[in-house]
């Protein structure tokens, strides 16, 4: 592969669009192990059975949209503005509202107002807040990113990095305490996840923005060159994701 091949591989992953979450882009170019619980599938499951439900961080929606059977109220949140929108779009079919919200661990629903509270991947975790939320007898589904989650790759482009020091499911485990809920499950998986190219590797760190902070292609473009060289060489870059899932309840 040339530089210019490498310099058009970066340049198409520049320019691509990240909004939403969705990662039909990487199809050929990258993949990940799906972990063992099957999220959307458990989310399916719980709306079914529940008349009011609350999807926090939803993203552009792809996720909630799988569900076959939505509650007769579904409420969907998103703080990111571009995704609001593309949200609004998605989940139109499932008459779902979703409400932009802020940064601030403060929510615009009354308590007690849900049976069931989902997130995928949540940014942060606002225990309290889904504590206040929930009926009683009421769940929180949740996959989260696991401690040191895709570091192989984090440590290509930024060098050597501490141990990670946050996003471990005991955390998560003690703050649900804390709030009054009860953990009724915790499962943990490490998925292995490949990047073929490096417009692969550009194209992630663009929309999965805490794998690297501040990702500049322009700032990182030496240590893209190195990768870019590994990736020729060894035929792909092998890093590892974390997650985690728990379901924590209000007690009845």
């Amino acid at each position: 592969m040339t530089e210019h091949r490498f310099a058009d591989l970066v340049a198409e992953a520049a320019a691509a669009s990240v909004a939403g979450w969705d990662f039909s882009w990487l199809d050929g170019r990258a993949t990940e192990e799906r972990p063992p619980w099957s999220y959307a599938r458990l989310v399916g499951a719980r709306m079914a059975k529940v008349s009011a439900a609350l999807d926090l961080d939803t993203g552009g929606g792809e996720v909630l949209a799988e569900v076959p059977q939505a509650p007769p109220l579904l409420v969907a949140t998103e703080a990111w503005p571009p995704n609001v929108e593309v949200a609004r779009r998605t989940l139109r079919r499932l008459g779902a509202t979703v409400v932009r919200a802020g940064t601030e661990p403060v929510l615009p629903f009354r308590d007690g107002s849900f049976d069931l509270v989902t997130s995928r991947h949540p940014v942060v975790t606002w225990w309290d807040e889904i504590a206040r939320l929930l009926r009683p007898g009421g769940t929180y589904l949740s996959q989260q990113i696991g401690p040191g989650t895709l570091r192989e790759l984090s440590e290509a482009i930024l060098g050597p990095l501490p141990a990670p020091d946050t996003r471990h499911p005991g955390q998560a485990v003690a703050a649900a305490r804390t709030a009054g809920l009860t953990v009724v499950r915790l499962e943990e998986a490490t998925l292995r996840t490949v990047f073929h190219d490096i417009g692969a590797v550009v194209w992630f760190l663009r929309k999965v923005v805490w794998t690297v902070p501040g990702f500049d292609v322009d700032r990182y473009r030496p240590q893209l060159e190195r990768l870019d060289g590994r990736i020729r060489a060894e035929g792909a870059f092998v890093a590892h994701a974390r997650r985690f899932l728990i379901e924590a309840a209000r007690p009845a």
